[in-house]
């Protein structure tokens, strides 16, 4: 390949599903794009886009070299830019996942600011509670919650979430407010049971126990698979919950919920910027993660 150009048309048409909408965004010939993806194909020896009349998408080795080719346009843009100032501007685009309450609590109301700073550098926001696949999905990078279980992965610890107990007042003016473990038992209160995966076993109320921690099997006839429900449903008075402060700190202020058991609170959850197998960050992911930490900061133990 003589150039890079082939590369981004590829990738611009792969993001985009469509020869005809990836022409128009870099300014050239619906007919340029087609040959320069069929000429690409050929050079690297397989097929990577399936076209059809309606749409156009990556096939299983697509996939994995529009990985790649994103990570090595990345690196490209890095080398230019690899003795420039802070005041030079970011450019390019950069897509990150997002665990959902905070994206929408904490992150999105805070970007204003920093896409003023950045006024030519593009967004792409995943919000979801599930685990993404950062090279198979093409994340710059993700904040994650809890522990991080791939070993292959780049995770720095920002620190960790206050996680409360809390119930809204018409749940425990019905149930009675418990001062105690025991009390959790003897009032027979429920608990809003939360998992990724609905039908897997409820993790039970955690609590701590000496230097450790121990759970408590509460009886709760509602399952969740998304922290928006979660704390949703506590408001309306189906149950107990613990969740990081972060995201029901607003429902506390309302008077919506409020926290019950202080001195038997969940263990904290720890936060971290998640990169897949990158030596040599760019600028922009740099700069993003750096804005991410200072907006989470107050939140963080």
């Amino acid at each position: 390949m003589q150039n890079l150009e082939p590369i981004l048309i590829f990738i611009t048409v792969a993001e985009m599903g469509s020869f005809t909408r990836a022409a128009d965004s870099l300014g050239i010939q619906k007919g340029r794009a087609s040959t320069a993806v069929r000429k690409l194909e050929e050079d690297v020896g397989v097929r990577l886009l399936h076209r059809t009349t309606r749409s156009v998408q990556l096939t299983e080795d697509g996939r994995a070299f529009h990985a790649r080719a994103r990570d090595l346009l990345a690196e490209v843009d890095d080398l230019h830019s690899m003795f420039a100032s802070d005041r030079v501007a970011l450019r390019g685009r950069l897509r990150v996942d997002l665990p959902t309450e905070v994206a929408r609590t904490t992150i999105v109301p805070a970007l204003p600011d920093f896409m003023a700073t950045h006024p030519e550098l593009e967004l792409e926001i995943s919000s979801t509670d599930r685990q993404v696949d950062l090279v198979q999905e093409g994340f710059d990078c993700v904040l994650r919650l809890g522990p991080i279980g791939d070993e292959t992965l780049i995770a720095r610890q920002l620190g960790q979430l206050r996680v409360v107990n809390a119930a809204s007042p018409a749940y425990l003016a019905r149930y009675g407010v418990p001062r105690s473990l025991e009390d959790l038992k003897r009032q027979q209160h429920r608990t809003i049971h939360f998992s990724t995966t609905l039908g897997a076993k409820p993790y039970g109320w955690e609590y701590p126990d000496g230097n450790s921690y121990a759970t408590l099997q509460l009886p709760g006839a509602l399952h969740v698979n998304s922290a928006q429900t979660y704390d949703a449903a506590a408001v309306a008075g189906l149950g107990l919950i613990q969740a990081p402060l972060l995201g029901i700190g607003q429902y506390f202020e309302r008077g919506a919920l409020v926290e019950i058991l202080p001195e038997f609170r969940h263990r904290a959850i720890p936060v971290s910027l998640v990169v897949a197998h990158r030596s040599n960050l760019s600028r922009r992911v740099r700069a993003f993660m750096k804005w991410i930490e200072d907006v989470l900061a107050p939140y963080l133990e």
